[in-house]
């Protein structure tokens, strides 16, 4: 299990587990807040929420300010509550907090768990509305976000907080940094991931590399491109399959054309097979400028692929440079094609990468583990009784 929680106080507060819609008085009520039930790596993590909590200590529910998709109908089919508050992604901010305090009242919720600043920040003053006794937040990328707003939001919303929570090391020093005055409430979970649906391969040893991303300018594909018509004269039958779908797809798709590698990048869009498709790479690389804890590196490395990544954020706590992979600066499109030029030259160590890429995944980054800290820590400060 990670390192994720501090020492806590062994104070012991009371806690009103009541009886109400037919739950145990001695299950502790949740409610997960994110702005979306939409596709993404939060909304992933909030549906093994759903799935994998110990349903005998607590019962879950999940709220989106806005967005109903796919997650919240798995959400929905693994027995949960959900809600959406606003049809459309405009939200109505003084009704939407009143309607949520309501929500939170009405089911005498316990725990509000907020995701994000933005959720975070309706989240929270909801819950201080409703009297809920402990708010808890996720900052799942790094920091809280761009701008005065968002830190205004963000230091506003802790002062209802009980803990702050960042995906990792990263992500949780750049939140004091954020908000100093939150400092001792920050701490660090490492994501997870559901090893159950990733069966343990190894990578194929032919020269070729999978990335897969949301097509959005910080996961930076122009220098990935880049760097792939770098490598093909070292490596002329090198291939690349880019995986995800979003806003950047046509400005992917015209320095794809411009640079004549249309025989050597596929874009293969949104998918519902990655696990069968990353198993048919050599190993898996990304250019990303920004990251907290990347469940798609995580699923890379858990079919046991070798990496090749930007050492932003989060991942140099996830790849071990040299051993389950490269490291290179991001904005490098020499320094990536250089290690991508490396990694196929040196294909006898990938099966061995992948290997130590498996374990460490096996370790320290498995969905139970995740959620098993947070179901400790909503206990032990529920327990301590103490205010903010």
């Amino acid at each position: 299990m990670p390192e994720a929680l501090p020492p806590l106080l062994d104070s012991h507060g009371d806690v009103d587990r009541s009886i109400a819609d037919g739950v145990s008085s001695d299950v502790i009520r949740i409610c997960h807040v994110s702005m979306s039930l939409q596709t993404g790596g939060l909304e992933r993590l909030l549906v093994d929420f759903s799935r994998f909590h110990d349903h005998e200590r607590f019962a879950m529910q999940f709220v989106g300010l806005s967005g109903d998709g796919q997650p919240a109908e798995d959400i929905r089919s693994a027995g949960c509550s959900v809600r959406v508050l606003n049809e459309s992604v405009k939200i109505r901010k003084l009704q939407t907090i009143v309607e949520l305090a309501n929500v939170l009242r009405a089911d005498r919720i316990q725990v509000v768990h907020t995701h994000n600043t933005y959720a975070h920040f309706y989240g929270a003053l909801a819950a201080k509305l409703a009297g809920v006794p402990v708010i808890v937040n996720t900052q799942h990328g790094r920091g809280c976000g761009k701008g005065w707003k968002a830190k205004w939001q963000f230091r506003i919303a802790n002062r209802l907080t009980r803990q702050i929570v960042g995906v990792s090391r990263d992500a949780a020093q750049l939140c004091q940094t954020d908000d100093p005055r939150s400092r001792e409430k920050i701490i660090a979970i490492w994501n997870g991931i559901n090893l159950d649906r990733f069966t343990y391969v190894g990578p194929r040893l032919v020269p070729t590399a999978i990335s897969v991303a949301r097509l959005s300018k910080e996961k930076d594909f122009p220098t990935l491109i880049e760097a792939v018509r770098q490598v093909l004269p070292h490596v002329p039958d090198f291939h690349l399959q880019i995986v995800g779908g979003g806003p950047e797809r046509s400005t992917i798709e015209k320095k794809i054309t411009e640079l004549n590698l249309g025989n050597h990048i596929e874009l293969l869009g949104e998918r519902h097979d990655i696990a069968q498709l990353l198993t048919q790479a050599g190993f898996f690389v990304s250019a990303t400028r920004t990251e907290g804890v990347s469940l798609t590196l995580l699923e890379a490395m858990a079919v046991g692929l070798p990496i090749v990544t930007t050492s932003v954020g989060g991942n140099p706590e996830v790849v071990l440079d040299g051993r389950t992979g490269r490291l290179v600066p991001d904005g490098d499109p020499m320094a990536l094609a250089g290690a991508m030029i490396d990694m196929c030259r040196d294909r006898g160590s990938w099966t061995l990468m992948g290997l130590l890429g498996r374990q460490r995944v096996e370790e320290n980054f498995e969905i139970r583990n995740m959620i098993g800290c947070y179901e400790t820590l909503y206990e032990e400060l529920l327990e301590r009784g103490d205010t903010v």
